[in-house]
């Protein structure tokens, strides 16, 4: 599929580009690393399209880039809002002459964003037609929503989310919800356009059409997509800074400038490590976040960029990412689900048996930490004391199999199931080299407590359709914080979320009630107290192996500017600008 916006809209850009830029435009090279699923702000949840989402549409919030620890601040709105009614009551403010991009369905016309784009833009999560998979984090908490749920009409009006003019934005919470502005920062709650949507009927995720800071150029479809600057933007940087001396001197760098500052983005979709290693290394892209475990020799000697590289100007640093990794077995398969205590020892003992130091040393190269709860560190309810009471000890996952009934054995050595029926665990992995080393220690572990499995490969996006379906068994995946709280990650096992992204559908009445009695309570010792037991729970049930938290090795190019990492957003492009001569003084050293 490749698509092209309309040659006027395209042309128009360029014409807005200033006169220096046209002679020689700046250009952001970037990659991504498995293939966007489509441009829908309600619908897309996988990181490649999260990325594009977030600098093509607006929603009403941001994080400030540079603040530490972070925080939201304004982005369509004049300001933060006015809350009432002891938390409740929600009033924003839309700056006006925020427009958006061009397209066909607007006949010509300028179309200015209001508030009533908003309310179309949240009712859009509930339309039963998308399965929107950020639903959870509004159904049931927005006044007045259960009217879209009986019979949904985006013409039915509701009382929580209301257009009071065509500036002001009103909305009305069922009840208090500490983490609410969080959500109105996430790429799901982008504006859009009700025209544009109905224009492309079952098509908006192939027509994006926002407000951001960048608009689409050229998109062949899971090869390459072309980002120009929107000649409409209305993004003026402002920040407060953290107190270190690199935040200081972007802040002093960007304060009071239009956003964004290159003329245009070039996005490839970049899936094997090694492509992506040399294609940085070799000048094709800007910088690279999180080193690639198989790579990390090829550029990092006793935990240091290699003086080669150094000489060059570029840059490593470290970022603790608000992520972790963890394999999810499904709890409604019936061979390894089930809440029985046969199947609870099957599940255990696959913990148990894992090594995941070995992982950490050999697939990780020492770049993260093992993970003890769902939660990363850095996020609100992340306990640095909690530990695990499942460790890494294949003796006593073998004992607990055969304690169980896992006695018997096939032909060839492998356990049957505790009535004798064949054993064959099958564990979907992504078809890269990454994911062949990870097949490979998970093998050799499942195959020490002896248990068979077997690997089906594809690429992620394809799992994770098929993951919502229950039609994976296992899959070992990754979740990086939406917003900075334990929350996002508990809600991964929260039964009602199954399909969406409780992948596991693990589905636990003792664990639903802590998590629903936490969800409305601030970080305090009650809500780690909750937490405490619902990952006891979690190891009890064992639905999930967690497995780590990552340390990215981050490395930029001597090039880039304004460069440093966010917890929660997924690009800065919009605040990176570049060198141009120091760009060519390195193509010609290259040389």
């Amino acid at each position: 599929m490749n698509l092209r916006f309309t040659a006027a809209a395209f042309m128009f850009a360029l014409s807005s580009i200033g006169p220096a830029s046209a002679a020689e435009p700046k250009v952001l090279h970037m990659f991504l690393s498995t293939s966007e699923t489509g441009l829908d702000p309600a619908v897309a949840s996988d990181i490649a399209s999260l990325s594009l989402l977030e600098n093509l549409f607006d929603p009403l919030l941001r994080y400030d880039y540079l603040a530490r620890p972070v925080k939201l601040r304004e982005n369509t709105t004049v300001a933060m809002p006015t809350i009432e009614d002891g938390g409740l009551t929600y009033t924003f403010k839309l700056r006006p002459g925020i427009y958006f991009t061009p397209d066909p369905a607007f006949k010509g016309a300028k179309r200015e964003v209001t508030a009533a784009d908003y309310v179309y833009s949240l009712k859009r999560l509930y339309d039963p037609m998308l399965k929107s998979p950020w639903l959870s984090l509004f159904e049931g908490k927005i006044a007045g929503d259960r009217a879209l749920h009986d019979k949904f009409s985006y013409d039915t009006p509701i009382e929580g989310i209301r257009a009071i003019d065509r500036y002001t934005l009103r909305i009305r919470l069922s009840a208090p919800d500490n983490n609410f502005l969080f959500y109105l920062a996430t790429p799901a709650t982008g504006v859009v356009a009700r025209e544009v949507v109905e224009a492309y009927p079952n098509q908006a995720g192939n027509h994006p059409v926002g407000s951001g800071p960048f608009m689409v150029g050229d998109w062949k479809h899971s090869d390459k997509i072309v980002l120009l600057a929107n000649p409409d933007s209305t993004a003026v940087f402002h920040s407060t800074p953290a107190p270190d001396a690199a935040s200081q001197a972007i802040a002093r760098a960007l304060e009071g400038k239009r956003l964004p500052l290159v003329d245009k983005v070039e996005v490839k979709i970049a899936e094997e490590f090694q492509g992506r290693m040399l294609g940085f290394l070799g000048g094709e892209y800007d910088y690279l976040e999180q080193v690639p475990e198989s790579m990390t020799d090829m550029v990092i000697a006793d935990g240091k960029l290699k003086p080669a590289l150094v000489a060059q100007g570029m840059e490593l640093s470290r970022f603790p990412v608000m992520q972790t990794y963890y394999m999810w077995m499904n709890m409604e398969n019936p061979l390894i689900g089930g809440y029985s205590k046969e199947k609870v020892a099957l599940r255990r003992a696959i913990s148990l048996g894992y090594d995941s130091a070995e992982d950490i040393a050999l697939l990780k190269k020492g770049f993260a930490i093992k993970a003890q709860s769902p939660v990363a560190p850095n996020v609100l309810g992340y306990d640095p004391a909690y530990r695990s009471p499942v460790p890494y000890d294949p003796a006593l996952a073998n004992a607990l199999l055969d304690r169980f009934g896992y006695t018997h054995r096939d032909a060839d050595g492998f356990r049957r199931t505790h009535d004798n029926q064949p054993l064959t665990l099958t564990m979907h992995s992504e078809a890269t080299a990454s994911g062949r080393l990870r097949d490979e220690l998970w093998r050799k572990n499942l195959n020490a407590i002896g248990l068979r499995v077997v690997f089906v490969t594809d690429k992620k996006t394809e799992i994770i359709k098929a993951s919502r379906l229950g039609k994976v068994m296992m899959f070992e995946s990754n979740w990086i914080a939406d917003f900075p709280d334990g929350d996002n990650f508990y809600q991964l096992l929260y039964g009602p979320n199954a399909g969406r992204a409780n992948y596991a559908r693990f589905n636990l009445p003792a664990y639903n009630e802590r998590y629903e009695q936490a969800r409305t309570l601030a970080d305090s010792p009650e809500r780690q107290k909750l937490y405490f037991e619902m990952n006891q729970l979690i190891h009890a049930y064992n639905p999930w192996v967690p497995l780590s938290h990552v340390i990215s090795a981050d490395i930029r190019q001597s090039w880039l500017k304004n460069y440093t990492r966010h917890p929660v957003e997924f690009t800065a492009w919009r605040y990176l600008d570049i060198d141009l001569a120091q760009r060519k003084r390195a193509s010609r050293m290259a040389r």
